[in-house]
């Protein structure tokens, strides 16, 4: 009997909204303190939402306030500021 292919977790853009590999995409975390910030390992915890690693992505996500009804809370424009900072650096 052949090997069963290992599933590859998927999760949806809250830009673009499409299924893409959780891999590809990069995780935006809300931390138990309610700081949100990028997680580039995927390691942090908290409430994570994805978006891909598009600028354009976050800035849909930013018009539709999808990261914002994800953590239930405001998210001010210079929090959007720093991660689009950070995804340009990443």
């Amino acid at each position: 009997m052949p090997a069963k292919p290992r599933k590859i977790p998927q999760r949806q853009c809250v830009g673009c909204r499409t299924m893409k590999d959780k891999k590809a995409l990069i995780r935006v975390v809300k931390t138990p303190e309610g700081e949100v910030v990028l997680d580039v390992s995927g390691k942090k915890s908290g409430r994570g939402a994805y978006v891909c690693p598009d600028s354009a992505c976050l800035k849909k996500a930013r018009k539709s306030r999808a990261l914002e009804r994800a953590f239930e809370l405001t998210i001010p424009d210079e929090v959007y500021d720093a991660l689009e900072q950070q995804m340009e650096q990443a």
